[in-house]
């Protein structure tokens, strides 16, 4: 025990001095490499903490020129100058790094990967895509494939973006969603040349890799509608009720139409007021008001509007309750209803916009591709509600 203790003495001072031995090395080292830079680097950083953001990168240009083991900060000013728009510039300093013979491996295919984003923000998208794909074998691959698919997005070039989607695949994001969509695009530009078939087997590729495809189905249904096939259009668009019930307001005016055209206009409004019942958010109350008072008459709509506002109120509906109070109040009131539902119209107008649920982005119209993030499938078919998930 005894011993153990004198042990303990000695030891003691002997790591004491190791680590002080080790920091003066760690600190020599630190003041070596400070030593090393060039003054202008702590000119430039001065610049930079003072927020003189142009100032600091002249500075910093100008190492990178006379100091040409700066790589990384090579690199920096690269991808600073393409989030400033200065395209240029970012070519240039990506270029004469790839020209370096010295770069390693990682960092030719870092200075590849940095030129073809470049390109791509330059909107030069077939030097973009050919050095993408020089590195489809390299540690960039997915990300090469990731740019290459929002690329051939930007370019509607929809068969290219399929494959790509297709060999990103893997456990954590199947793309079923965004292949889907590509095939509908495709089965767009088929009927914009009338070709019906090619429209149809692309539309059928979209089900097998996505069974509940609401666009698919809509466009399905639009087909058989075209060619005066309404019980076909009439079964398309009724299979969108039982995948996305909401998604059937995409729909209801035409699926009305079809029910119209066959003359089972009461059966085709029986459908459309259950549904309102069943899916109390469904957007198209003011379809259905419509066409009540089309088919049953002012004091039927306006009954529908005050039966709706009890069961579901909300603001949109108090405005057509109002609306429709209009239509049969005494002339004295009117003037006073009419100020009350225009200032609901304003308080409301946010309430009659689709809502990208993942960037938020605002619109009239309905979207399949969010064109502000460029998301597919983020906009619920109910107006007023910001979340895809609420």
């Amino acid at each position: 025990m005894l011993e153990s203790q004198y042990w303990w003495l000695i030891a003691f001072p002997i790591f004491f001095g190791l680590g002080w031995l080790a920091a003066r090395v760690d600190i020599k080292h630190v003041l070596s490499e400070t030593r090393s830079l060039p003054a202008a680097y702590f000119k430039g950083l001065n610049h930079l903490l003072n927020g003189e953001t142009n100032r600091a990168v002249e500075v910093y240009v100008d190492i990178a020129r006379h100091h040409a083991e700066t790589i990384e900060l090579q690199f920096s000013l690269g991808h600073l100058f393409r989030r400033r728009g200065e395209l240029e510039r970012a070519i240039n300093m990506h270029q004469k790094l790839l020209e370096r013979r010295e770069l390693t491996d990682a960092q030719r295919q870092l200075a590849q990967f940095e030129l073809a984003q470049d390109f791509m923000k330059a909107g030069l998208f077939d030097r973009a895509e050919a050095l993408l794909n020089e590195l489809q074998h390299s540690d960039y691959a997915r990300q090469a494939r990731t740019e290459l698919l929002g690329m051939y997005e930007l370019e509607k070039a929809w068969k290219k973006a399929i494959e790509t989607a297709q060999q990103l695949r893997d456990d954590s994001h199947s793309y079923q969603h965004e292949i889907a969509q590509f095939y509908c695009e495709l089965a767009e530009q088929s009927l914009a040349r009338s070709k019906q078939e090619e429209s149809r087997d692309y539309l059928a590729r979209a089900l097998e890799t996505h069974r509940q495809c609401t666009r698919a189905r809509l466009l399905l249904g639009e087909m058989a509608f075209a060619d005066k096939n309404y019980l076909g259009a009439i079964t398309e668009w009724l299979e969108i009720e039982s995948q996305e019930p909401h998604a059937l307001a995409l729909a209801m005016r035409q699926l009305m139409g079809a029910y119209d055209a066959l003359d089972r206009s009461d059966e085709g409004t029986t459908l459309l007021l259950r549904s309102l019942k069943q899916y109390p958010e469904l957007d198209v109350m003011d379809f259905a008001y419509e066409r009540l008072m089309s088919l049953q008459g002012v004091d039927a709509a306006y009954d529908f509007v005050r039966e709706r506002m009890r069961e579901h109120p909300t603001m949109p509906g108090l405005r057509k309750v109002l609306e429709a109070h209009l239509l049969v109040a005494p002339d004295d009131q009117k003037p006073e209803l009419e100020i009350i539902v225009r200032l609901l119209n304003d308080v409301t107008r946010d309430q009659s916009m689709y809502y990208c649920g993942h960037c938020g982005f605002k619109t009239k119209q309905y979207f399949w591709h969010c064109p502000a993030c460029n998301e597919w499938e983020t906009y619920p078919p109910v107006r007023g509600r910001k979340k895809a998930n609420a």
